[in-house]
């Protein structure tokens, strides 16, 4: 086994806390996306390896982006990405900016504002839902700003949720620290078992922008020309709603704010019925006619 295989979690696509290549997926489209997931995986587990320092981590994100590109070293899932690209004509870039991502976690572990973690975003979340749509040749100018925000939206809400776990086993802090100096709260108060209320204000007011984002994704699914790609993005974007509304008003540092497995279903299965009941009472040409109005 080689060292970047032996740094893995175990931790798969059906672990995630948002659907990754569902049922929902025309089965042609799963193996490349599953593909780019081990991928990113991998890459994942290395920059969060409590054993290895951050020379090392580097050093490995390194070796994975040149096998990508080169399939020189035998690395498993930069080969089958590689494959996997090739087949569909697609070029890596998604993937090489998920690497500037986890680099960036390695080196850095407070972001100065909003601006600043969104800047984060724009390398750790929107390019997985970039890759989605060009796997399904879905049209960029129509669907890659919505794509961005709902994806903005999931990496804080994963980062809501783990913020006490991030900080005391990774020492890093994802919340903005100019909101947090505005609430008066400190990085310190992560490691207490309830957040103090300067705290949880900070934690509601970034929930709160949360929310916002996800109303700028709300019409994402209704752009999609591929069906049951629309119904994935329908249930994610209800599955971040429900989400986000608890952590408006729950503390992730004392009180469950995942999603159970019963939730997680139904909340699933609501969001992409609802695209499909909208799509067969009101065809996708009229409602993006409507939007163009």
């Amino acid at each position: 086994m080689s060292d970047i295989a032996a740094a893995g979690s175990g931790k798969g696509h059906r672990d995630e806390n948002f659907p990754v290549a569902s049922v929902f997926i025309t089965p042609r489209h799963r193996a490349p996306i599953l593909a780019f997931y081990d991928f990113v995986r991998a890459a994942d587990d290395i920059s969060d390896h409590a054993a290895l320092s951050g020379d090392e981590k580097i050093a490995m994100l390194d070796r994975m982006e040149a096998a990508l590109l080169s399939g020189g070293e035998p690395i498993a899932v930069a080969l089958r990405l590689r494959e996997a690209l090739a087949e569909r004509g697609l070029e890596p870039r998604h993937a090489q900016d998920l690497l500037i991502a986890f680099r960036r976690d390695v080196t850095q572990t407070r972001y100065r504002d909003f601006d600043d973690l969104m800047d984060y975003c724009r390398y750790s979340a929107m390019p997985v839902g970039r890759f989605v749509l060009d796997v399904h040749g879905e049209d960029r100018g129509a669907t890659w700003g919505a794509n961005d925000a709902l994806c903005a939206a999931l990496q804080i809400i994963n980062h809501l949720q783990d913020c006490a776990k991030d900080y005391r086993s990774l020492d890093r802090v994802y919340l903005p620290q100019d909101l947090l100096a505005a609430q008066g709260a400190s990085v310190d108060m992560l490691a207490e078992t309830a957040a103090p209320p300067p705290l949880a204000a900070s934690l509601r007011e970034l929930a709160r922008r949360t929310s916002e984002l996800l109303a700028q994704s709300s019409p994402f699914a209704d752009r999609i020309a591929d069906i049951r790609l629309a119904m994935e993005v329908g249930a994610i974007q209800r599955l971040a709603e429900t989400l986000t509304r608890r952590l408006l008003v729950a503390d992730p540092l004392s009180e469950a704010v995942h999603a159970g497995k019963g939730q997680f279903l139904a909340t699933a299965l609501f969001g992409a019925g609802a695209v499909l009941l909208r799509r067969l009472t009101r065809p996708r040409s009229r409602a993006l006619a409507g939007e163009s109005a």
